[in-house]
C-alpha cells in the first residue's frame, strides 16, 4: 500500500543542511514523526513521502519554498539596548525569547550588537536553507 493524501504516516528521519550538518532527527525525540499527508501539519516538503511504501527509505531534498521559507530581510529588526535585560551582555548568535501582545513567545537570533541597539533576526533559523532528509516510512494508517 502506497502512501496517499490523507493518510497518517509515521516516519523516521534525519535532517541535514547542505554542508552535511545534522540539525534534527527523529531519534533525538525518541519516536517517529507522525503527520497526515497534505494537512499542513509539517513543512510542505514532507509530503514528498507520497507514493512511498511502509519500510521504504529515500533521501528527499527540500528547497526553502517547501521548508521554512526564504530568508526575509524585513524580519531583521533593531531593538534599543535599554529594552534588554541587564543581566547578560548581548552577543551575536545568542537567541532571545521575544513575546507578542497576545502572550505567544518566539525565538529571535541576535545578528549584530552596537553601543545603542541590537539587531535580531526573526526568521526561522532554517529559513533560506535547502534541507536534505533521509526518511523511512515506518507506519501508514
Amino acid at each position: 500500500m502506497s502512501v496517499k493524501k490523507g493518510d497518517k504516516v509515521q516516519i523516521d528521519y534525519e535532517g541535514k543542511l547542505e554542508d552535511g550538518t545534522v540539525f534534527d532527527a527523529s531519534s533525538r525525540h525518541g519516536q517517529p514523526l507522525e503527520f497526515e499527508i497534505g494537512s499542513g501539519q509539517v513543512i510542505k516538503g514532507f509530503d514528498r513521502v507520497l507514493g512511498m511504501k511502509k519500510g521504504e527509505e529515500k533521501i528527499i531534498t527540500i528547497p526553502p519554498s517547501e521548508g521554512y521559507g526564504v530568508h526575509n530581510p524585513e524580519l531583521l529588526k533593531k531593538i534599543p539596548r535599554e529594552q534588554l535585560p541587564k543581566d547578560k551582555e548581548p552577543q551575536p548568535g545568542m537567541v532571545l525569547a521575544l513575546g507578542t501582545p497576545d502572550g505567544k513567545r518566539f525565538p529571535a537570533t541576535i545578528t549584530k550588537v552596537d553601543a545603542k541597539e541590537i539587531t535580531v533576526d526573526l526568521n526561522h533559523p532554517l529559513a533560506g536553507k535547502t534541507l536534505k532528509f533521509k526518511v523511512k516510512v515506518v507506519g501508514v494508517k
